[in-house]
């Protein structure tokens, strides 16, 4: 128990006596204090510092594709839905667009391509001998923990519920590498679902085409003929269009600035936590042999 003032009880510890513990101690205090900020100073000098690179993106609108085919669905009977054509479903782009920058087979395609599992697990690679560090071929680095690392640590994606901006920020230890990284993901997410909308509308199209030569009836060849043309349009339109998901609103820079570590917060946490447990130390110490 500690009191601000004297006491006659014997297993109190006064203020003042605390006091003089401290005072008594000053020179340990001293020395592990200067050796937290030294540990500290040497923390921040030697960890790998990170970089993030961002890109400012705007999801594409759906150009107002579905707004023709919806009303269309009443004058074909689920031909439509038959055929796997959106008849609805606005902004289905744009959850599309997302999941796909975020997806798992993005990301094995872009390590793949890249060859990065030697660069993102770089401690478990000999560049010199072109091989593993490893014994046993279990422990070698697959495309699943490259995901695994993506998805925790290097690749963050946010949508401002606002607005519907979308972010995404790569983090590495090369900034020319997290810029280049981050430009090419959207440019891969581009051009992955670029070619999805042409396949699927060569698909639908061949369907319709077969569906306008079973069918006679004036009505529903009227519908097909302008289901196609939507069709038609939105090929067309996919095959122009490089920024089908995502319109670049401002493109990846190199950053000049690490985000981590903040070497003055882990300097000043060094000293700080130094002083305390130094402080702590003499104070459990004193008063258990004064006892």
């Amino acid at each position: 128990m500690i009191t601000p003032g004297n006491t006659s009880g014997s297993s109190e510890v006064t203020l003042t006596e605390i006091g003089g513990l401290l005072l008594g101690g000053k020179w340990w205090i001293l020395a592990s204090t200067l050796l937290g900020l030294a540990l500290g100073l040497v923390w921040a000098l030697t960890a790998t510092p990170i970089y993030r690179a961002e890109v400012l993106l705007a999801p594409t609108s759906e150009r107002g594709q579905s707004g023709g085919i919806s009303g269309l669905g009443g004058q074909l009977g689920g031909l439509a839905s038959l055929a796997g054509m959106s008849i609805g479903g606005a902004g289905g782009r744009e959850v599309e667009a997302v999941a796909t920058l975020e997806s798992r087979a993005l990301t094995d395609q872009f390590v793949s391509d890249e060859k990065l599992l030697p660069v993102l697990f770089g401690d478990q690679w000999d560049a010199k001998q072109n091989q593993w560090l490893v014994d046993d071929p279990a422990q070698v680095p697959t495309l699943w923990d490259a995901n695994k690392l993506f998805a925790n640590k290097i690749r963050t994606v946010e949508q401002d519920g606002a607005t519907g901006l979308v972010t995404l920020s790569i983090e590495w230890k090369d900034p020319e590498q997290a810029a280049r990284w981050a430009s090419e993901l959207v440019s891969r997410t581009n051009e992955r679902m670029r070619n999805r909308a042409i396949s699927s509308a060569e698909k639908n199209l061949a369907y319709l085409k077969r569906q306008l030569e079973q069918n006679s009836i004036a009505e529903i060849r009227t519908a097909i003929y302008k289901l196609i043309e939507s069709e038609l349009k939105t090929s067309m339109l996919a095959q122009g269009d490089e920024e089908y998901a995502f319109r670049v609103l401002d493109p990846a820079v190199v950053p000049q600035e690490p985000v981590r570590p903040q070497k003055k917060v882990i300097v000043l946490l060094g000293l700080v936590l130094g002083f305390m447990l130094s402080s702590f130390a003499v104070m459990v110490v004193g008063i258990s042999r004064r006892r």
